[in-house]
């Protein structure tokens, strides 16, 4: 096999090459990221300081956002200094590091909204049980089996591609490193890897979309057995998570679910997953979540009277 260490470094070919462009995407990357930042940080920090938000469900939210914070600071940061600097240069050592972080995080989230899942299933379906069945050892049971997953998943990927010839070309169509990009770029036959890479990306997120949609129609099945309120807050709340699972599963089934092929969209559709869902997030959560809002009004409110004073 060909040495890998003939490349040191790849040239990331980014959104655009026009100029007015790049900079009109570099003010509305900078202000979503700013906007990521805050919305997921301010559902951490509510998370932590508000007495009222205890739950399971709360936990797993804050956890959910924290992965947020990392995920998309693995890919935002990058792709910002390169519309602002010009400079779409990153170091082989870097690039792994990118690849490796992003789908730790992401593949982390996937695991953690199979959780959330479940979690919402036991409150809804076995209200009577909840507390003892969710109670707090389970919780970080479950968070760091979902860690362990991402962590996993992200190890299979590297180990994949690592090991691979790179051995002239360098130039990645993307603005991140990502694996088909990269498949483009080795100098062997990848029909077999790109298989293997299919199987633990897009199965994967196959599977626990599948699993995830039918929780949810039981879950919403057995909404006919509720009050009217109890009704209405859990349909509330099973709208949020399903609005954001289709938003990060069918993405991600449609660039991991396939041969190893790149397509044109991919650039778009990795910028709506990297950057734009991460910054709906909060959104979705809390603009339709009233003990959410609720909390972080009269936890601000107490900051701001602490301040006066």
């Amino acid at each position: 096999m060909e040495p890998r260490n003939n490349v040191t470094h790849f040239v990331l070919l980014g959104l655009t090459q026009n100029p007015k462009e790049q900079k009109f995407l570099f003010v509305l990357f900078l202000f979503l990221y700013i906007l990521t930042m805050v919305g997921k940080l301010l559902i951490v920090v509510t998370v932590i300081f508000s007495k009222t938000l205890g739950t399971p469900m709360y936990f797993f939210l804050a956890s959910l956002s924290f992965m947020d914070v990392i995920y998309s600071t693995s890919i935002s940061p990058n792709l910002i200094s390169n519309l602002f600097l010009g400079k779409k240069t990153i170091s082989f050592q870097s690039c792994m590091i990118q690849l490796f972080t992003e789908h730790f995080f992401g593949g982390s989230e996937v695991f953690l909204l199979l959780v959330m899942a479940y979690d919402r299933y036991v409150a809804i379906c076995k209200p009577l049980h909840y507390l003892v069945i969710m109670r707090q050892w389970v919780c970080v049971v479950l968070l760091i089996v979902s860690w362990i997953g991402g962590f996993l998943h992200s190890v299979i990927q590297l180990s994949t591609i690592y090991g691979l010839p790179f051995c002239g070309p360098n130039i990645i169509d993307h603005f991140f490193c990502d694996m088909y990009p990269l498949l483009k770029l080795v100098c062997t036959d990848t029909y077999v890897i790109g298989l293997l890479v299919a199987a633990n990306g897009g199965v994967i997120c196959s599977i626990v979309f599948l699993l995830l949609l039918i929780s949810y129609v039981v879950i919403l099945y057995s909404l006919k057995n509720l009050s009217q309120e109890g009704r209405r807050k859990a349909l509330q709340t099973c709208v949020s998570h399903i609005t954001v699972v289709v938003l990060f599963f069918v993405p991600c089934i449609f660039m991991y679910g396939r041969p190893a092929r790149t397509f044109p969209v991919d650039k778009s559709l990795s910028v709506f997953y990297t950057v734009i869902t991460p910054m709906l997030n909060p959104l979705i959560y809390t603009l339709r979540n009233s003990e959410m809002t609720n909390a972080m009004k009269k936890l601000w409110k107490i900051k701001v009277n602490l301040g006066n004073q």
